[in-house]
């Protein structure tokens, strides 16, 4: 295996930041400075800063839901300056305090898109989590402008290919009471969640979206979260959740 698989197996976080920790000279395999492309085979003793780490010891994950409000970016840093989801006052100081590990966003929500936004402490669970393998299902109320024929929900439903891009099938709902004159607010589910799927998909069929909230990722849902708060998902269910995720096959539901 790979030293910067097996690190971030052992949840010190992505491939990336486990080269970079290499780099540095903070991991031995076997007593020896590791180099980024030693292997690491069963057996081998790995340390990192002069601490024994293994997939087998690695902490339970931790996850927390957020309420991401409209014009900020899912990102870490953005070089034009506009504001992130870490500058929210809940994932800064005073509110995460040392008692709050680093935390990565699972998938993303564009900037004009609002509601539950997953954040994970440990990477390979939120690749996991992201992977259209796993196909956790994403679920979404989507307000726009016009509406829907019967004939494109059910091309929605079969999975289209917009200007050569396919797109899986997409389970569209239309909410009944909350359509106007001009407005029509529907129930999408995805599985897969590709860049701005939601509005190329609509826009396909000549509807423009307005308004874009996710209201449930996998198992875990917006619920009563106002815009800008956040919760932790108790210990108890991420433990569920990660043994549902290592069942073949994934029966996680919407």
């Amino acid at each position: 295996m790979r030293l910067n698989v097996y690190l971030q197996q052992a949840g010190v976080g992505s491939r990336r930041e486990a080269e970079r920790m290499v780099e540095q000279g903070r991991v031995k395999v076997n007593g020896a400075l590791a180099t980024p492309t030693v292997p690491v085979n069963d057996g081998d003793k790995v340390e990192l800063d002069g601490k024994p780490l293994s997939p087998a010891t690695r902490a339970q994950p931790r996850l927390f839901l957020l309420y991401k409000p409209l014009d900020y970016l899912v990102t870490a840093f953005d070089k034009e300056g506009r504001p992130t989801i870490y500058d929210l006052p809940v994932l800064k100081p005073p509110a995460w305090d040392k008692s709050k590990p680093r935390v990565i966003y699972v998938g993303r929500l564009d900037v004009n898109s609002e509601g539950l936004l997953v954040l994970s402490s440990d990477g390979p669970l939120a690749q996991t989590m992201m992977s259209p393998a796993t196909a956790l299902p994403r679920v979404y109320r989507v307000r726009v402008h016009g509406r829907l024929k019967e004939r494109e929900v059910e091309l929605l439903r079969r999975g289209v290919t917009v200007e050569g891009e396919r797109y899986r099938s997409v389970d569209v709902t239309e909410e009944t009471g909350h359509t106007g004159r001009t407005n029509t607010w529907y129930r999408v589910i995805l599985t897969e969640g590709k860049n701005r799927e939601i509005r190329r998909l609509f826009e396909h069929f000549g509807c423009v979206v307005n308004r874009l909230i996710r209201v449930q990722y996998g198992p875990f849902h917006l619920g009563k979260l106002e815009r800008g708060q956040i919760t932790e998902v108790p210990a108890a269910e991420v433990k569920r959740f990660m043994k549902e995720l290592a069942a073949e096959p994934v029966r996680i539901k919407a």
